[in-house]
């Protein structure tokens, strides 16, 4: 793993609250395509330069360095909700309606 490496953030424009960390300079299309598929266009939110020791909304610069140099990326997915089932079939009931 490497010390520092700059990185550049992306969000989802399918899944709320998922974010995308890769490298800075990164060619989207060297990405695997189920990734692609699934994280929809990349909207850009920030470069920084991240370290180990850095802490994240939900993880550590130490995660996201060790899956840069594995994978050449990390995904982060939003956090699960206990209410998703009730939320879901809620707006299936709604839809219905």
């Amino acid at each position: 793993m490497t010390e520092r490496e700059f990185v550049s953030v992306f969000r989802s424009s399918k899944k709320g609250d998922a974010y995308l960390f890769v490298r800075r300079g990164q060619k989207w299309d060297d990405l695997p395509e189920a990734l692609r598929g699934i994280f929809g266009s990349p909207i850009h939110s920030m470069d920084l330069l991240l370290t180990p020791d850095k802490k994240l909304a939900r993880t550590t610069g130490k995660e996201v360095l060790a899956a840069i140099d594995e994978k050449d990326f990390f995904l982060q997915m939003p956090e699960e909700q206990d209410t998703y089932i009730v939320d879901f079939k809620r707006k299936i009931e709604q839809h219905r309606k």
